[in-house]
């Protein structure tokens, strides 16, 4: 498989002598005769290799048999993310040659990547590299069968997507080898989405993201009755910060997710504000960073395992989950963030996921490519799809309920939406009602500046309007305002506390909720400033007074 040159260098570096000589401290030589496997696909124990002599070939499934990734000489290393994260291996590797390596194991190489700079940083972007050319290129083993009509079909894929599970979608509206794959299996058209998972001969019928992560190996084991230093609740910016900080400076962190690394901000295209990036990075690249350099410092992260109650009356806390599992801690920030809010319109439910959109992603974008499409906000993340969409669509109708966009948008969206004349801008515009049969196929909408309400054949609309708090699994453990969000510190009046039965001396910290040890962040904070870039700052100032409450 062709790998671009410029990148070659990086995904493959080879070390030196004196890199070597300094592995060989935690090292085991290890010797392969030829056609002798290392490991297989879909191994979680495997060891990490740097091979001291031959050749070792690294492949992963094709449409048929096997298709090489490449080959590693002496010098080189096996592994890519999966490799920090103990998640099962998408490539095998088997020796070609009478092979010599040192064999390390994934508690000695997490040490390396902490404490060894050079290392860390020569591992970490190979591994990074390989497994986002992994992503592009391989199909994974598993084999997505759906319909573009289809919602669940889009959850699986942006969720296959957002776990970075590389995979191939067929659509049984444009591919016949989908049927014909389904029949081997003996399933109707009317079972889709079908995931099938090529090398364990077997299809899981439109599987919940809680079955994929398990059929897949997502999730580290957990013991429910270990108590973890510090819980995080949610993986978006701020829950991701949480964790970097916590599991960089010792701590025992296990963070919660319903979906995939990124929350809400996950979604969005590009991102061009964040400090540090000036030409912008994708939500999803920006929240794999981070998951990455949080596996790096020993953090584990649960996907598709959802919060749904925490128990407040016990001196532990005790978070239970959507799967009748517990988690236990002797902190907790809760960084579950906040979900656009709903159109007001009937029969909603019909086309969420089936024309209505709340996030505009490459796996979305796919979708509407030549279309008329309507969003539905006037924020950075209705701002940054329309501009993102504008180049995939045909056209981009923007709807914001006010006069415009200079009290909620960045200037320099605002700047491109003026100068693209792919997108309209539509001010005091609401939608008022949805049609189609079986998936959206028109909408209306009406402007307060014109008397009749106006219909057009949209089939995309992309709803990022409002936030509403996801707070449901607090209910009765924590202060909330008004809209639901969460108090903390300064935030809390004396009758908060009184309600609560505020048990210490001392005032909550800041970030600190009515329950003591429990802390919020983010956008599901109240008061909070609804950024990316402050969601991570308070991520990361949460976790030094985690130390605090610790040590009483």
């Amino acid at each position: 498989m062709a790998v671009p040159s410029e990148r070659l260098g990086a995904m493959f570096p080879r070390l030196t002598r004196v890199q070597i000589d300094r592995l060989r401290a935690v090292g085991r030589p290890r010797q392969f005769a030829p056609g002798e496997l290392l490991y297989e696909r879909g191994s979680t124990k495997r060891t990490f290799y740097v091979l001291l002599e031959g050749r070792v070939e690294i492949s992963s499934p094709a449409r048929e048999g096997e298709e090489r990734i490449t080959i590693h000489a002496a010098g080189e290393f096996t592994g890519e993310v999966d490799m920090i994260s103990g998640r099962q291996s998408l490539v095998r590797a088997s020796a070609l040659d009478a092979t010599a390596a040192l064999e390390i194991d994934l508690a000695d190489l997490r040490h390396i990547v902490q404490t060894d700079a050079e290392l860390s940083e020569l591992f970490l972007r190979a591994f990074a590299l390989r497994h986002a050319h992994l992503v592009d290129n391989t199909l994974g083993g598993l084999v997505l069968i759906g319909s573009s009509h289809s919602a669940d079909t889009l959850r699986l894929r942006a969720f296959l997507g957002r776990n970075g599970q590389p995979h191939v979608y067929l659509d049984v509206e444009q591919d016949a080898s989908a049927e014909v794959l389904l029949g081997s299996f003996q399933i109707g058209l009317d079972e889709i989405p079908v995931l099938v998972c090529k090398d364990r001969d077997r299809a899981l019928r439109n599987p919940s993201n809680a079955e994929v992560t398990a059929a897949l190996g997502l999730n580290p084991e957990l013991d429910d009755a270990h108590v973890h230093d510090v819980v995080v609740v949610g993986a978006g910016p701020s829950g991701l910060a949480a964790a970097v900080y916590a599991a960089s400076e010792g701590l025992d962190v296990l963070v919660l997710e319903t979906s995939a690394p990124g929350g809400q901000a996950g979604s969005s295209s590009r991102i061009e504000n964040y400090l540090g990036f000036p030409m912008g990075i994708s939500g999803q690249d920006l929240a794999g960073r981070a998951f990455l350099q949080a596996e790096k410092f020993g953090a584990n992260l649960a996907v598709a395992r959802v919060a749904v109650g925490l128990a407040c009356a016990e001196r532990q806390l005790r978070i239970t989950c959507a799967d009748g599992g517990t988690v236990l801690g002797r902190a907790v920030v809760v960084a579950t963030g906040a979900a656009y809010r709903k159109l007001t319109v009937p029969d909603l439910g019909r086309f969420e996921g089936n024309g209505v959109y709340y996030g505009a992603t490459h796996v979305e974008a796919k979708l509407c490519k030549g279309e008329e499409i309507a969003v539905v906000g006037g924020g950075n993340s209705a701002g940054q799809a329309a501009v993102f969409l504008s180049g995939i669509a045909q056209h981009v109708h923007l709807l914001v309920r006010g006069a415009g966009l200079v009290d909620s948008m960045s200037r320099y969206l605002i700047r491109r939406i003026d100068e693209s004349p792919a997108i309209t801008l539509r001010p005091y515009t609401q939608v008022e009602a949805l049609e189609g049969d079986g998936r959206l196929q028109r909408v209306w909408w009406r402007s307060a500046k014109v008397p009749e309400r106006e219909g057009r054949d949209i089939r995309h609309v992309f709803s990022m309007t409002g936030a509403d708090a996801n707070t449901g699994w607090l209910d009765g453990c924590v202060a909330l305002d008004a809209q639901r969000f969460v108090k903390t510190g300064v935030d809390l009046t004396p009758e908060d506390l009184e309600t609560a039965q505020w048990p210490l001396k001392r005032r909550p910290y800041q970030f600190e909720t009515s329950l003591p040890r429990v802390f919020a962040v983010g956008d599901v904070r109240s008061g909070s400033m609804k950024r990316v870039a402050s969601a991570v700052g308070e991520g990361s100032a949460a976790v030094q007074l985690v130390h605090k409450v610790l040590a009483e």
